[in-house]
């Protein structure tokens, strides 16, 4: 069953393609930017896995890994959408917040939980990486 979402104010529609029954919480410094809060929430597809309608503008900054990411957002209203690094291989990270059926679906697994707020407990049954795990 694809993913069916779009932006804020709905000028970027997206499409996951592939079925994802868990989602991942991420914790880095970088994901706390992009998304002006605590952490931000993702499912990681293949790049062919996934299409997008309307205008997309790109940031380009240093990840974690050192590596490049580009980071995705609608231009209109600045909601993050997508991610992409050589870091993440074939696939893409796609922020689930667009995507309203991610509400009901669990975390597999928090990222970067070293920097997570000291307030916030850690997600039952998701398991804890203190940063990204190797592919």
């Amino acid at each position: 069953m694809p993913h069916v979402g779009s932006c804020y104010c709905g000028s970027v529609t997206i499409k996951v393609l592939s079925t994802h029954d868990v989602q991942y919480a991420c914790h880095c410094e970088d994901c706390k930017k992009t998304t002006g809060s605590a952490f931000s929430t993702c499912i990681l597809p293949k790049i062919s896995d996934v299409e997008s309608n309307g205008r997309i503008q790109t940031y380009d900054s240093k990840g974690p890994s050192g590596n490049i990411v580009t980071r995705m957002f609608c231009p209109k209203c600045g909601s993050a959408i997508a991610q992409k690094s050589i870091t993440f291989g074939d696939n893409i990270v796609i922020l689930t917040g667009n995507l309203p059926d991610f509400q009901t679906i669990p975390f597999g697994a928090e990222l970067f939980v070293r920097n997570r707020f000291t307030a916030l407990p850690p997600i039952s049954g998701a398991e804890q990486a203190q940063t990204l795990p190797s592919a």
